[in-house]
């Protein structure tokens, strides 16, 4: 049975004259088409996800491609059962995706060899060939391709150091790329041509699209893909599902997402339901004694029932060891 809502996963580097006037006026179309979600607006290109009732997703897609600028655009569909996003926020940035290089990348003219699934699933497993996951740590720890790389990084913006520190492990390899969408992939591989890399892939369409492709099935993926919505992961392998998360107390494998009570760090970190509670949703002591720890508040614990949970953590952690 089709499902009421859809989550649309797009983007496109293309030159917005007035980009600030027009991600105004593109925040009041989505507002007036009901729908939900993060779409960022820079002078070169549009990025967003956004969910609604298919009725609503299908007028966006037709508004985006009735502008001249958008008419090609390629949109990633999911079903869902409810809307991904709680609020619609559509925002100015200086760029789609945050490298700050000093000599920024144009995707349109430089970008590496797009592959499609089925290119990209067989050129992972060819000799002399190293994949480099684009993302961010705690996406790469919840899912990623076989044998891909996992560069040390929280942000996107940190990952060109990261590859200059660690040239040598891909220096005379076939490079082959990847991100959730595909957005990233097409400054990060062009910025490793100008690099001097000389045969670098990147898989078109991401992740995502990846996971859709009749034939490949996702295919050498293991675990979840993380997405940035109310879903927090999708599937992606449709024939072996493989858990990689592992919690972050106790090292089982595990696939749910928190944030760090603590405001102040709001760290993302793999923890089950039960774990969540134990440690009060901290990921240090430090985190979970913090004045402000939102588990503590949300559930209303008095002084004497954190001190008697924190004996508690205490106790665990010394049986361990």
């Amino acid at each position: 049975m089709e499902k009421e809502y859809r989550v649309l996963l797009y983007y496109q580097y293309v030159p917005i004259e007035g980009a600030e006037e027009f991600a105004q006026q593109h925040l009041k179309l989505c507002v007036d088409l009901g729908l939900k979600g993060r779409i960022l607006v820079a002078d070169e290109g549009i990025n967003g996800t956004v969910s609604g009732t298919v009725e609503q997703t299908e007028k966006y897609k037709a508004a985006l491609r009735n502008d001249p600028r958008f008419e090609d655009m390629v949109f990633k569909e999911d079903e869902a059962d409810e809307n991904a996003f709680k609020k619609m926020h559509v925002r100015y940035r200086k760029e789609l995706v945050t490298l700050r290089l000093e000599d920024d990348i144009d995707p349109r003219k430089v970008t590496g060899n797009y592959l499609s699934p089925k290119e990209f699933y067989e050129q992972m497993q060819a000799p002399n060939t190293v994949v480099i996951d684009a993302r961010n740590d705690y996406e790469y720890d919840l899912g990623h391709f076989q044998g891909a790389v996992r560069p040390d990084i929280t942000s996107f913006r940190e990952l060109p150091e990261w590859i200059r520190n660690n040239k040598e492990q891909f220096e005379n390899k076939k490079i082959l790329t990847y991100c959730t969408g595909g957005v990233r992939c097409e400054k990060f591989s062009g910025w490793l041509l100008n690099e001097g890399f000389e045969d670098v892939g990147q898989l078109h369409g991401g992740i995502v699209t990846y996971g859709k492709d009749p034939e490949i099935k996702g295919k050498l993926w293991n675990g979840q893909c993380y997405v940035f919505d109310e879903r927090i992961s999708v599937p992606i392998n449709q024939v072996e599902h493989v858990i990689v998360g592992k919690d972050h107390f106790t090292g089982e494998p595990c696939e749910r997402y928190v944030n760090c009570g603590n405001p102040e760090c709001n760290k993302k970190i793999i923890v089950s339901e039960e774990n969540e509670h134990f440690y009060l949703r901290g990921c240090t002591h430090e985190c979970r004694v913090h004045p402000r720890n939102r588990y503590i508040e949300e559930h209303g614990l008095t002084e004497e029932e954190v001190k008697d949970r924190l004996q508690k953590v205490e106790k665990e952690r010394v049986s361990q060891g």
